[in-house]
């Protein structure tokens, strides 16, 4: 029996991971398929969707990829987080070495990696980049994040720069590996780019096969003859023998 076809495509996605733009084009191209979007957290998007929770994830780098598929897609500039009236806001960006005289902290659901982090780290290490953003406020430390989830926590009473030699916070799209359905495809091919038309998305045209140069040569002289630019051609050939000589001509009676 077919199995009928799916009426809906999850797709999960990690704090500060805009997908609106793809949401639109998923919504253009597939209308007859909702794409039921999933708020989750950094920590938990992998489990989500192993436990097949998800059909496809965005998320930050690095993530244990045992039993998924990943591919990347862009990367995200750091900043810090400091109050407004911090001395940091002098500069419109600095040198992770800048920050060796703050407090920085580092919350557990931090997913940069650095090969050793600047500045002094806080006695205790807050659960969320929610709590640490509150932390900021009250002037405890300073924080790095990627630039989106500045933006995603904003408050009129802090500020963000950026870090120039910080590592970058990698987005990528996930999903469980051997499970890479049409839907997808569809999805890689909105993500990377892909035209409505293209082959590989579910929507797309079988590519047309490529014609030999005898049906080539017969299809130019049907559009000759078309035009009126030669006879057309007789489908019969009894003027000729089985091997295209003239065939011998009978004696009169």
């Amino acid at each position: 029996m077919t199995e009928p076809a799916p009426t809906s495509f999850r797709l999960a996605y990690v704090p500060g991971v805009t997908p609106a733009k793809w949401v639109r084009i998923w919504g253009e191209r597939m209308p007859d398929v909702r794409l039921e979007l999933i708020a989750v957290t950094a920590g938990d998007a992998v489990d989500l969707l192993r436990g097949g929770g998800a059909d496809a994830g965005l998320v930050r780098l690095p993530i244990d990829r045992d039993g998924l598929s990943v591919i990347a897609l862009y990367e995200e500039t750091p900043v810090v987080v400091v109050p407004k009236d911090h001395l940091l806001t002098a500069a419109d960006e600095m040198a992770a070495a800048d920050l060796a005289d703050e407090i920085v902290l580092h919350p557990h659901d931090d997913t940069l990696e650095w090969a050793s982090r600047p500045g002094t780290a806080a006695q205790h290490r807050p659960d969320t980049t929610a709590d640490a953003i509150e932390l900021v406020a009250a002037g405890v430390g300073v924080l790095v994040v990627p630039q989106s989830l500045a933006r995603l926590h904003h408050r009129k009473d802090l500020t963000y720069r950026t870090v120039t030699d910080a590592p970058v916070s990698p987005v990528a799209l996930a999903w469980p590996a051997g499970t890479t359905t049409d839907l997808v495809e569809e999805f890689v091919g909105i993500v990377r780019g892909r035209s409505a038309n293209s082959t590989r998305g579910r929507g797309g045209d079988e590519p047309a096969p490529k014609r030999t140069a005898s049906q080539k040569a017969a299809a130019k002289r049907a559009a000759r003859e078309e035009a009126g630019k030669i006879p057309p051609q007789r489908s019969g050939k009894a003027g000729k023998s089985a091997k295209g000589r003239s065939a011998p001509k009978r004696g009169r009676r």
